[in-house]
């Protein structure tokens, strides 16, 4: 806020907002969701807040950064409605999630070494016949959907052959990689638009650079989720101090 709060002193939306660079309606949007404890009223039917508003406000913005809009709201309220045991849940499922994300980066550099090692060559865990496989087993294979194979396949992702006498969908070792790339980068975070380039580049340009590329890019912003996850817990445990 740029100021010592008292903690008797009556706080304006207008002093709340205008520390961070927000409106006054997303101050009373704030607390309407339950981000903000229920301000208090003046006899007019002005709303005032207190430095306990301005410390939930400082902590639900130094979460959102490691924990996501959602789950910063679910957190400041569930400590707001006194069920601080829920709030810790959520954080430990943010936790367990950049973990999660952690190993993916990690087989995802895995399977990028592979390829290198193997001459760009399919995924071993994917059971390829002289032929190629359908789009069951390989959904199957790598738990996800068909229709999300397909939606790829729109999207430009990877380019299946069809059987010329079933017309079904045959994969080949190539298209095997550039599945098992896309599911990867798609549980690090990054959009379709920004897969397909990166293997419309590997597959035409025949390196993978690019992909080492965004690897280092995922690396850097799992570290700042990280570190973001240590600054919203000091708020948090700073505001929790402060409610008592």
């Amino acid at each position: 806020m740029g100021r010592n709060l008292q903690s008797g002193e009556r706080l304006r939306p207008v002093d709340l907002a205008r520390g961070h660079g927000l409106s006054t309606q997303a101050i009373r949007n704030y607390e309407e969701a339950g981000i903000l404890p229920p301000a208090g009223r003046t006899p007019h039917g002005y709303r005032t807040y207190s430095p306990l508003h301005a410390q939930a406000l400082r902590t639900f913005l130094a979460l959102l950064p490691g924990h996501g809009h959602r789950t910063a709201t679910s957190i400041m309220r569930a400590v707001n409605e006194g069920a601080a045991e829920e709030a810790f849940r959520l954080i430990d499922e943010s936790h367990a999630q950049l973990l999660d994300d952690r190993r993916t980066l990690q087989a995802v550099e895995r399977a990028l070494g592979g390829l290198k090692a193997t001459g760009a060559k399919a995924d071993p865990a994917v059971p390829i016949g002289p032929g190629g496989t359908f789009i069951g087993p390989l959904a199957e294979q790598l738990g996800i959907r068909p229709a999300t194979l397909r939606k790829w396949e729109h999207a430009g992702l990877v380019r299946p052959r069809r059987d010329p006498l079933t017309g079904y969908r045959v994969y080949d070792e190539a298209d095997v990689r550039d599945v098992r790339l896309a599911h990867q980068l798609r549980r690090g975070g990054y959009l379709l638009e920004q897969i397909a380039p990166l293997i419309a580049q590997v597959r035409e340009a025949g390196g993978l650079e690019p992909l080492e590329a965004t690897l280092r890019d995922w690396h850097g912003r799992l570290s700042a989720r990280g570190r973001a996850m240590l600054t919203g817990a000091a708020e948090l445990d700073s505001y929790l101090s402060r409610r008592g």
